[in-house]
């Protein structure tokens, strides 16, 4: 007779919390996510520290509607405390009160996003100061925070490196400052449509900003200068600028600031003319794309210096150039030798049939993008 009586029964209930994680981890659906923790209390605790990221809507949403009781986001955030990525975009009704449990994050939580949060203001940005020092990733799009909110954050927040403060009304420079002056490592700021931003507040920036989003803001020419201050932007887009930049205004581009510039977006920036053009297609080695739809105010030495100086050059926006003629045209043909797209309008242009025919025949390897024109009510 075989003795069985070493014989130990064993389930899954005996792994240890480590392998109970990796399980976890290789959930592939949110049902099988939520009914993890209904099996038992050990379970539910290995949910509850396994979970690093929280999104709403999510797989959550169907059991806590943030919009009308923010008690569900209290209860979650308390048990949820190793989260290192949480959304709460578009709760609109949530108050500040509600980020009161950041504060057992401490360290832990590293992107938040509060975007079209109206409800939070600067008392909000307080709480996310005190409890998510090593913040590196925050939108904060269409909030109501005020310069003195933004201050809190960057002394509490030192780390971040990505910043969203598109359609934030009460943000002017001071804020702004105060961000690039605590922030040594900020590598992304968005601030489209900030009318109070003219750019000043980014003089002296970190060299490793890198990204810089601010069409529709009322940018001054001082303003131009504080924003490539810093010598590190590969991507700008100060599209639909004010229209009190003189011809010569983004001169300061191609001025030896924006020696690493990859992609520049200057849509309908009707008062920048060849002085400006000139000096960026000579001074801004590396432009990859160009975006001057709209750029009224740019002539034939400003179309001959975008031939002649931007040899890396791939994709180029033309479209509705009022200036932009036949000459033009055969400059931007001749030149721009690694241009592999051409952005131009279908209606409402300066060029003959016959020059955009001789382009195509001579430089049968770009793309030509023909634009319709949009009337916008």
């Amino acid at each position: 007779m075989e003795d069985h009586s070493n014989d130990v029964l064993t389930s899954v209930m005996h792994l240890p919390d480590d392998c109970l994680i990796i399980i976890f981890q290789w959930l592939g659906s949110c049902s099988d996510c939520e009914s993890f923790g209904l099996t038992c209390h050990r379970w539910y605790n290995i949910q509850n520290v396994s979970c690093h990221s929280l999104r709403f809507p999510s797989c959550f949403a169907r059991l806590y509607y943030l919009h009308s009781d923010s008690y569900c986001l209290h209860r979650l955030l308390t048990r949820f405390q190793h989260l290192h990525h949480l959304s709460l975009s578009g709760c609109t009704r949530l108050p500040n009160s509600s980020l009161t449990p950041l504060q057992f994050y401490r360290s832990k939580l590293h992107s938040l996003h509060l975007d079209c949060c109206s409800g939070i203001t600067d008392s909000g940005l307080s709480l996310v100061a005190t409890g998510s020092s090593s913040l590196m990733v925050i939108n904060l799009s269409k909030c109501n925070m005020t310069d003195v909110g933004l201050e809190t954050l960057a002394n509490g927040c030192s780390a971040l490196k990505q910043i969203s403060l598109s359609y934030c009304p009460l943000v002017s420079d001071s804020g702004l400052r105060a961000l690039s002056q605590a922030c040594h490592h900020l590598q992304t700021v968005k601030i489209s449509c900030c009318r109070k931003i003219n750019g000043i507040g980014l003089t002296g920036c970190s060299p490793t900003l890198a990204y810089l989003d601010a069409d529709f803001c009322n940018l001054k020419p001082n303003g131009i200068v504080g924003i490539v201050s810093g010598g590190g932007l590969e991507y700008l887009n100060v599209s639909h600028i004010s229209h009190c930049i003189p011809e010569d205004g983004l001169a300061v581009i191609g001025s030896g600031f924006a020696t690493r510039l990859r992609i520049l977006y200057l849509w309908n920036c009707k008062t920048v003319g060849d002085k400006s053009i000139m000096a960026i297609a000579k001074g801004c080695p590396l432009l990859q794309e160009w975006n001057l739809g709209s750029c009224d105010a740019v002539k034939i030495s400003g179309w001959k210096s975008i031939g002649s100086n931007c040899n890396k050059l791939e994709k180029l926006h033309v479209d509705r150039c009022q200036n932009l003629c036949d000459d033009g045209l055969q400059a931007l043909r001749e030149g721009c030798k690694r241009l592999s797209v051409l952005y131009i309008s279908k209606h409402c242009r300066q060029f003959s049939s016959t020059a955009l025919e001789e382009f195509k025949l001579y430089r049968n390897n770009v793309d030509i993008r023909e634009q319709k024109l949009t009337i916008q009510m």
